[in-house]
């Protein structure tokens, strides 16, 4: 099969062996049960105390990937972005300010950010979203 010049080749006669999302193979490989840890973050008193809530999921020193919850009406603001900086909304939906600009993500949709981008968002519902950051190279 091909698609836009890049071939792919489907194998349909193995079966496939699912293993559990929060199973980590080793150091370069991970995966996420995302509604499961969400659903631990929120048994946090921090999170019951009406506070936002992060887990980072990825630290290096290239990219990070934190898990971000955010209850009804959270606000955060005068963030200056040095990184290039994705949103993906998992739950819910975020309203960010760029410049002048107002943007929705709504669940399912992702936004990059340029480096060097003053920002801030807020949530009219709680929102969940994975925020990853990729750091220039090192000079």
């Amino acid at each position: 099969m091909s698609i836009n010049g890049y071939g792919y080749k489907i194998k349909a006669d193995k079966e496939l062996i699912r293993k559990p999302l929060s199973h980590f193979e080793n150091d370069e490989l991970k995966s996420f049960d995302i509604p499961s840890i969400i659903g631990n973050l929120k048994k946090e008193k921090s999170w019951l105390d009406g506070e936002l809530i992060s887990v980072i999921l990825v630290n290096n020193p290239a990219i990070k990937v934190l898990l971000t919850l955010l209850h009804e009406g959270t606000e955060v603001i005068s963030y200056q972005a040095n990184d290039s900086i994705t949103f993906q909304v998992v739950q819910g939906s975020l309203i960010l300010h760029l410049r002048d600009d107002l943007i929705s993500l709504n669940n399912g949709e992702v936004l990059t950010i340029s480096e060097k981008i003053k920002y801030s968002f807020d949530t009219v519902e709680e929102t969940a979203f994975l925020l990853t950051l990729v750091s220039e190279k090192e000079k």
